[in-house]
């Protein structure tokens, strides 16, 4: 927590005017919320590919599989241009060991999904991605991606802060001296996290963690990385937090006041119910694990996935 972590992020998202008509798209919760937790890395593919400020609006036109970028009124083709920019620059930003990135929606160049498509026949249709965030996403399939309009969705602001934050432990563990003791420690700290996303995936990686010592160093990182992150992109459920939960309610210890064991009890059925929010069970098992020096619980990403003040899980 106590290391800032980068993030692309499309630059009209910081304020920046930037946009064909020379506004902005400014979102409060990133650059006054998350931006406190996080280093910006901007970027605007139709500014820096050379449209200029104001510009011509383009749109993306022909086919989902291969649309062509051309501009609204003089039908100029940025195409091939955008495709030789896109290459170039999401090579140079993975070098940046960026852990995340923010797309601007409906954008030709940076929409990650339902962007306008014109065939020239009827109403366009909403299948399309931007040639930019096609590229990124292809480039980097690991690295958590979204649109800032889908961050206004509550579970899906904290789906993506949790990848944010969990790849960026990811990638500590491989870019260091990767052992199978590290692995080991690694997944043992994620096990409730990986739980509430999905009990599936957490066995699959169990069984790579159990076999470690008989496969391929590389074969193992990529194996190991590639099921994490796609563990960690299902959404955790009220179901599979209150299994999470009751699980880490069974290491409390036998000396605990019987008072104290059904408040949390209580609290968990309170969740499960939608009375409270998920921070009020969890806040209370933080305090318990902590009173009775619970050394595994304590270590669990789960009670700590991202900085508290975010306040992710403080919705119903």
């Amino acid at each position: 927590m106590d290391e800032r972590i980068r993030i692309g992020i499309s630059t009209c998202l910081l304020g920046e005017q930037v946009r064909y008509d020379g506004g902005h798209k400014r979102d409060r919760f990133l650059t006054d919320v998350l931006g406190g937790y996080v280093d910006w890395v901007s970027v605007c593919p139709e500014l820096e590919v050379g449209m200029g400020v104001p510009r011509e609006a383009v749109r993306l036109v022909g086919s989902a599989s291969k649309p062509r970028m051309v501009g609204i009124d003089s039908g100029e083709d940025w195409t091939g241009r955008m495709e030789s920019y896109a290459s170039k620059r999401v090579a140079q930003l993975g070098k940046l060991d960026l852990c995340g990135y923010i797309l601007k929606s409906k954008s030709p160049s940076c929409g990650m999904e339902r962007v306008k498509i014109y065939s020239g026949k009827g109403a366009p249709s909403k299948n399309g991605v931007g040639i930019f965030a096609e590229a990124w996403i292809r480039g980097h399939p690991l690295i958590p991606v979204e649109e800032e309009g889908r961050l206004n969705d509550p579970v899906l602001r904290e789906n993506f802060i949790v990848r944010v934050f969990a790849y960026h432990r990811l990638r500590r563990l491989m870019s260091g001296r990767f052992t199978t003791g590290r692995l080991v420690e690694f997944h043992t700290a994620e096990k409730y996290l990986l739980m509430s996303h999905s009990p599936k995936h957490y066995r699959e990686l169990g069984r790579l963690v159990g076999n470690a010592k008989k496969a391929a160093p590389a074969h193992l990182k990529d194996s190991y990385s590639g099921t994490f992150m796609e563990c960690l992109k299902l959404h955790a459920t009220v179901k599979k937090n209150v299994n999470v939960l009751q699980h880490i309610v069974g290491f409390l210890p036998d000396g605990i006041p019987d008072g104290d064991r059904k408040e949390v009890l209580q609290v968990v059925e309170d969740y499960r119910r939608g009375y409270v929010p998920l921070v009020v069970p969890v806040t209370l098992l933080r305090h318990h694990v902590r009173a009775h020096a619970i050394a595994y619980i304590a270590n669990q990403t789960y009670l700590n996935p991202h900085p508290r003040e975010l306040m992710l899980r403080n919705h119903v």
